[in-house]
């Protein structure tokens, strides 16, 4: 059984991202960030980004489609993204698939995201990415993944403070 379990460990491990962050805020107010369709747009996604909404409904079945907006070499660029919501449960966790409508896009991988209340009323959020592959894994980690990431969580404990 260890053995299986190990093996297990092993072939997701080197599939996944886990992003943590402490936010000096209550789980309530952390999660409702993530599922509120105005404040995500507002905190969202790498820094120099602007996020435009295309269609929201952040439920389970929904979908979040949007456009991450910037500036590069003085060029309006745009990236098109979409979120599919599997799992939502209050206050601690959201699942969802993350690309393109088809749901056999080699590129697609899941997201989770739980909310850990502390004692001290601060929350612990974990973002997790599960690749399909090892080597899209260290694709997007070579792309930026991690940073973004970081950045990400970083605008969410801006707005929150805000």
């Amino acid at each position: 059984m260890d053995q299986i379990k190990n093996s297990i460990e092993t072939w997701s491990l080197d599939r996944e991202i886990v992003l943590v962050k402490l936010f000096n805020h209550p789980r309530d107010k952390v999660f409702a960030a993530w599922t509120n369709p105005d404040a995500l747009a507002k905190w969202y996604g790498p820094e120099g980004l602007d996020i435009e909404t295309q269609e929201a409904d952040i439920c389970e079945g929904g979908v979040w489609r949007f456009d991450m907006v910037g500036t590069f070499e003085g060029k309006e660029q745009r990236f098109e993204n979409h979120m599919y919501f599997l799992e939502i449960v209050p206050n601690e966790r959201i699942v969802m698939d993350y690309g393109t409508p088809d749901p056999n896009d080699p590129d697609r991988f899941r997201m989770t995201v739980t909310f850990d209340e502390q004692s001290d009323g601060k929350t612990v959020v974990t973002l997790r990415q599960l690749h399909p592959t090892r080597e899209r894994r260290l694709a997007v980690i070579g792309f930026g993944a991690v940073e973004y990431g970081l950045q990400t969580l970083k605008g969410l404990a801006d707005w929150l403070a805000d």
